[in-house]
This record gives C-alpha cells, structure tokens and sequence, in this order.
C-alpha cells in the first residue's frame, strides 16, 4: 500500500488495481491533478483501508468491523478500482461498499480494458459513478471532479440542511382561552333582519288601502 500525494489536497481516491503498471500510472494521473492518493492491489486490502473487514464477513461467527474512523486517517472521497482482479473483483468490491451504510456514499468508478456492455451496464446499475476504458487518459480523470463535489455537499447537507429546517420552522400558536366577555355578533340576527321588511310590508299596505284611495268627504257641507 502507498500513500502519495499532498496531505493538503482536498480530496483523497483510493486506487484499486492488482497491475503495478496499471497503479503506477492512475496514481501519476491522479497526482497530475492534485489528488491524494492510496493505492492497493486487491478488493480485500481496500476494504481493510476502509475499515471494512472481507475476513470478519466471511466468518458467520465473527461480526464484521465496520469502523471508518478507527482505520484510516483521511477520508477517502473516490474509489476508483479495475474490473478485473483475482480473488475479489471490481463489481464484487463495488457491491459491498454499496451494501455498507458506513461506505455506501463514497463513488465508486471502475476501469477495465474489455468493451462489454453487459458488465459496464451491470457496474452502472449497481451504483458506479463511471465505467472507463483502459488506458485510462486525463481526460478521463477530469470527470471524476463533479463526483466529487457531489460528495462534499452530501457530507455538508446534514448540518445546513438541520439549519435550514430550524430556520423553516414555525413556532406552534397556543390554543386561545375563551374571552369572559363574548363579542357581540357581526351578523344581524334573523328578527332584526325581517323587521325592516315587515316596516316596509306594512307601509305598502297602508298606502293600498281603501281609506287612503277614496276622497274623504267628512266635515264638508254639501250645499243644495
């Protein structure tokens, strides 16, 4: 295993790879490009780097340690690692860390030199990130940044997002008491309502009635 690269960088990819000649040169790519890197060349020694233990799993009478902090001392942001490798493969590595809520978070790319689209499909539908093709270019490499990224805001998003939802939150109103003294009621009430109409009702009849349409004659001398 080796460690290279400025322990100031900002972000930290393991390189899985059993060819020396495979490592050597992602390793250079990836310094190229400010990385700290590690390397190792089985799926078995990077689960140990991240404090997955392939051992502990495969025994039922043991429980697996699962401890990222206790076992590496940077945060592994990128898992970049080749198809095909003896014992443990790229895909199997891939589906554990997929399988691992300490892990799972971390992307993961795989490289290989064979072109089969059945395995570049299988890889993506598992959770890689990308499929490259050996010999992997700096171009290649240069897709990696938007991954990353994506995991620094995910490891930022619990406590701006626990901010985020304090400040959205609206204080409960208390219940109110009943006032002592109940308001008097807007809406008129209904005898309140009719006694204009019969008003009204009342001084139509009295204009119709008989008395009102005939001439009064009372008090008037009729002269013969």
């Amino acid at each position: 295993m080796a460690i290279t690269g400025d322990s100031h960088s900002q972000f930290h990819v393991l390189a899985v790879d059993d060819s020396l000649i495979d490592r050597k040169l992602i390793e250079r790519l990836l310094k190229t490009s400010s990385y700290q890197v590690t390397t190792v060349d089985s799926g078995s020694k990077a689960l140990r780097f991240l404090g997955l233990n392939e051992d502990d799993q495969s025994n039922p009478d043991t429980v697996p340690s699962v401890s990222l902090n206790n076992h590496q001392e940077v945060e592994v942001n990128l898992i970049i690692t080749d198809y095909c490798m003896p014992g443990m493969t790229g895909y199997d590595l891939l589906k554990k860390v997929k399988e691992s809520s300490s892990l799972r978070n971390i992307p993961v790319v795989i490289m290989s030199s064979e072109n089969v689209p059945s395995r570049i499909t299988r890889c993506l539908e598992e959770g890689a990130e990308e499929f490259f093709l050996k010999p992997v270019r700096q171009a290649d490499l240069n897709r990696l940044k938007p991954h990353l990224m994506k995991t620094k805001i995910k490891n930022q998003k619990p406590e701006g997002q626990e901010e985020l939802e304090k400040s959205n939150i609206q204080p409960e109103q208390p219940p109110q008491p009943p006032s002592p003294h109940p308001q008097p009621d807007s809406q008129p009430s209904p005898l309140l309502q009719q006694q204009p109409t019969n008003n009204k009702r009342k001084a139509m009849e009295e204009g119709l009635s008989p008395d009102r349409t005939r001439p009064r004659y009372n008090g008037i001398t009729t002269m013969v």
